[in-house]
């Protein structure tokens, strides 16, 4: 079979099925990926190909560039990080099963290279490429996360107490449910058997959990504790804290969360990647990823706790996106048992609920899927679009399916004329009906082979191999941590400072040529500043012998403060057809010679500093080193120069400062002042597959009426074929009984000239109809041709739309804002003492000294 062609937004699942004939067809099903954010159920028994087919879906979306969540309780989401696009037996030999090949009869050897073997005529059988397994690779990032866990990428959940980003007057209701169910993972955790909405223990924490987010502050599990044994609040309804909830109780209910705290099993959930949802679906460089959530290691509760704080913080992601119809991201959830029961309610089944009725609307699209359809909340899925079902194995499975699936059906105002019943009845391995709300009707088709080797659920040990494999060079980085001031580095061997003790005494210091032991005496109306010290003598020492490359002897070392002139300047950007209103904060050092007059302001050093960085005073140093100061230049002290200085400031800011927006013409979208890049490239391809999504369809709505017409034709030229055919045969009937009929007058003598006359004319009424069905036919085949070409010019125009949009960063141009007179604002223009330190040394060819800049960290 051929695939179909490379169509981004459409996912190739398999080809269309005969039930009756127990084949598949060459006809490929191609399902859009916008259906997703209508939601997806997928059902069957062990067995039924369902995790091929899954496995199969997840890859189109990484084709497709889908970021997606994937919570995998069993393990065998992991396959899809099996990806070996050349095929070879050593690839697929470490994750043989041995006792598959024992069965077998063969060696892990032997049973690798036939898997290899058999997975390359299945892909060929389905004309799947390398080229196509190469983009599986290409366009998304796989990690492995295991949570209390460090076998593949761990999970810190303390992110997962962070105080939502959302606003509390507009998003009080949506919080206050993150709190609820906060609360009832954290209780089920700590082995707490307590209501988390009626009992007194999930009152209190969700009390605790308003109280400090509602203040914008993160909440821990030590801040969690002491607030437990010393409630925030003094009264919870018209009680006191310790009328409601004794403090000898409270106590005890600290105790369970310290024990768990305390616990060094625990340590592992506190290590890690933070449980941060967008960096979930985006590594650093902001390249599409499939996070899997491998949970198959956890207790019950410790799933469900895991689970639902991921839930929870997918919500508060979700609800800062913007509205699309286009899908953006997914959530697939591959066991869902458990977790969404009809009667029952554990913590996950509420944030679940929220999302099938919400997440649409954001472009999130759930994919739950489950062997167990007995103990799934069917009237929740109401709310899926699409539904896969395959083999099921019992008849109360089969009732409970389709009882889910009139549910959708009604919800979405289909009919359900179809006898489900028994298409599902006659379904087999691989082979799945699928019944999607935003088709006409039904399908059954058979998967297609996966491109991933589908090995089975895997171990930890088996996570953590396949991890140190495959996901360092795509683990998003962790935030980078506060900067701490680092010790002093130790001078290089091939320096030699000089002890302390043989540095020349403050008596006979020598002050360095062009300097004065002590600042000048500068008028009161004169502003000065002095730049900070960032960088000490023993750095200093190291970088100068860094600098002469050779062994150097150290004589001495001086801080030296050089003089310039300081500029600071506030430009303000205004676009307001962008809604753009931008400030930035300009600090530059100039230095005009030994007069005031004439500074050239497009010579000044841009400083990485801020105007709070700067001092009043020098930076004190050992005496021995100074400080010593530069002789200022003449007309320091004039008041009017310093007022010239920032005239000629602001007229060069007006001229030559400008805000570079990065923007796309086309898509109308720009990086906004102070945006990372990350953030700007995932908006900029959310904002390219919108744009994709929408071309595609005017273009296919144009070409389908076109088609649809030469359909038409084609269906009442056929009919009219069947009609000639039938009008044809009728005549060559005639024409033949004329012909007996003379033949028979012929040889009983009765008169003839009739009879031929009427052959003649049923010949040539018979020649006449053959005619017209030559025509029908040569017609037929004529609008055949062109309804294919016309299919053909569709796939190329929406291939030629896709290759658009694909490369959508090659199409971004750079506009500047220039500001107006009144955006430039010069702040200040001050006398600079900038910080230098002079090390004097030897190199063995003789005595040098070199000047290395103090006020910038190197």
């Amino acid at each position: 079979m051929q695939s179909p062609p490379e169509q981004l937004g459409s996912f190739y699942l398999g080809a269309a099925y005969d039930l009756e004939s127990g084949q598949r067809s060459e006809t490929p099903i191609n399902y859009d990926a916008r259906d997703l954010v209508t939601h997806a159920v997928c059902v069957g028994m062990t067995g039924s190909g369902k995790t091929g087919l899954c496995i199969g879906l997840l890859e189109e979306a990484a084709i497709d560039k889908v970021p997606a969540l994937l919570i995998d309780p069993k393990g065998d989401i992991t396959n899809l990080l099996l990806q070996f696009p050349e095929l070879r037996p050593e690839d697929f030999e470490p994750w043989i099963n041995a006792d598959d090949a024992r069965r077998k009869e063969k060696t892990v050897a032997e049973f690798a290279a036939s898997t290899a073997e058999t997975w390359q005529k299945g892909l060929a059988d389905w004309g799947i490429t390398g080229e196509r397994m190469k983009l599986l690779a290409d366009h998304t990032a796989y990690t492995i996360f295991t949570p209390g866990s460090e076998m593949g990428t761990p999970i810190n959940i303390m992110g997962s107490l962070a105080a939502p980003k959302l606003d509390w007057a507009v998003e009080a209701e949506a919080i206050r449910e993150r709190i609820g169910g906060t609360v009832a993972a954290l209780l089920g955790l700590a082995g707490v058997n307590a209501d988390p909405v009626r009992s007194r223990e999930g009152i209190l924490l969700a009390n605790i959990f308003e109280f400090y987010w509602q203040q914008g502050e993160d909440m821990d599990l030590e801040k969690l504790i002491a607030a437990i044994t010393n409630p925030p609040v003094k009264k919870l309804g018209a009680f006191e804290v310790d009328v409601f909830f004794p403090s000898k109780e409270r106590f005890n209910l600290a105790m369970s969360f310290n024990t768990l705290l305390a616990s060094p099993k625990f340590q592992s959930w506190l290590k890690g990647e933070p449980l941060d949802v967008d960096q979930l679906f985006f590594t650093a460089e902001g390249k599409p990823r499939h996070s899997v959530i491998y949970i198959a290691h956890l207790s019950d509760s410790e799933r469900m706790f895991i689970v639902t704080l991921l839930l929870e913080n997918l919500i508060t992601w979700m609800r800062k996106q913007s509205g699309t119809t286009s899908l953006r991201a997914l959530l697939y959830f591959d066991e869902v048992f458990g977790y969404f029961p009809p009667t029952a309610e554990p913590p996950s089944k509420r944030p679940l609920l929220t999302l099938l009725k919400q997440a649409r609307a954001f472009g999130l699209g759930c994919v739950l899927v489950t062997q167990n359809p007995v103990d799934i909340d069917y009237k929740g899925l109401t709310n899926a679009g699409t539904w896969f079902i395959g083999k099921l194995q019992a008849e109360r499975d089969k009732e409970r399916v389709l009882s889910g699936l009139k549910g959708a059906l009604s919800e979405a105002g289909k009919s359900d004329a179809v006898d489900y019943d028994k298409l599902i009845t006659r379904l087999g391995s691989r082979v799945f009906l699928m019944n999607n709300v935003n088709d006409d009707g039904p399908v059954v088709f058979h998967t297609r082979w996966a491109m991933s080797y589908l090995r089975g659920p895997l171990t930890l040990p088996q996570v953590r191999t396949l991890a140190g494999a495959s996901q360092p060079a795509q683990a998003v980085a962790a935030p980078a941590a506060a900067p701490e001031v680092a010790a002093p580095a130790a001078p290089p061997p091939s320096v030699q400072p000089p002890p302390p003790e043989t540095f020349p005494s403050a008596a006979v210091t020598a002050v360095p040529a062009g300097f004065q032991p002590s600042p000048p005496a500068v008028a009161p109306e004169v502003k000065q500043a002095y730049l900070p010290c960032a960088v000490d003598d023993r750095t200093a020492i190291r970088l100068a012998g860094e600098s002469a490359g050779a062994q150097i002897a150290v004589k001495g070392v001086n801080l030296v403060y050089d003089v310039g002139i300081l500029g600071a300047a506030t430009v303000r950007f205004v676009d307001t057809k962008r809604d753009i209103n931008a400030q930035d904060e300009v600090l530059l050092l100039a230095s005009g010679g030994r007069q005031m007059t004439g500074l050239d302001w497009g010579r000044a050093e841009r400083l990485p500093l801020a105007p709070n960085d700067l001092g009043r005073d020098p930076e004190p140093v050992d005496s021995a080193q100074g400080p010593f100061f530069a002789e200022p230049p003449e007309g320091f002290s004039s008041v009017k120069a310093y007022s010239s200085a920032a005239k000629d400031l602001a007229d060069w800011l007006y001229y030559n400062e400008a805000l570079d927006l990065t923007v796309h013409p086309d898509l109308g979208v720009y990086r906004k002042p102070g945006e990372d890049e990350r953030s700007f490239t995932i908006r900029l391809q959310q904002a390219a597959r919108e744009r994709r999504d929408d071309e595609v369809d005017k273009l296919r709505a144009k070409a389908d009426k076109e088609i649809q017409r030469v359909a038409d034709k084609l269906a009442k030229e056929r009919q009219s074929l069947a009609a000639d055919e039938s009008k044809a045969q009728a005549k060559q009937a005639e024409q033949w009984v004329n012909i007996g009929e003379s033949v028979l007058n012929f040889f009983t003598g009765r008169s003839t000239r009739r009879a031929v006359s009427s052959a003649t004319s049923k010949w040539n009424q018979a020649q006449a109809a053959a005619q017209n069905v030559e025509q029908s036919k040569q017609l037929i085949e004529q609008l055949t041709g062109e309804k294919q070409k016309l299919e053909e010019q569709l796939l190329a125009d929406i291939a030629d739309i896709t290759a658009r949009w694909e490369q959508v960063a090659d199409a971004l141009t750079t506009e500047q804002i220039k500001p107006r007179r009144t955006d430039v604002d010069v702040r200040t223009t001050a006398l600079a003492w900038v910080p230098m330190w002079q090390v004097q040394y030897d190199d063995n060819l003789g005595e040098r000294t070199t000047s290395i800049p103090a006020y910038i960290r190197p």
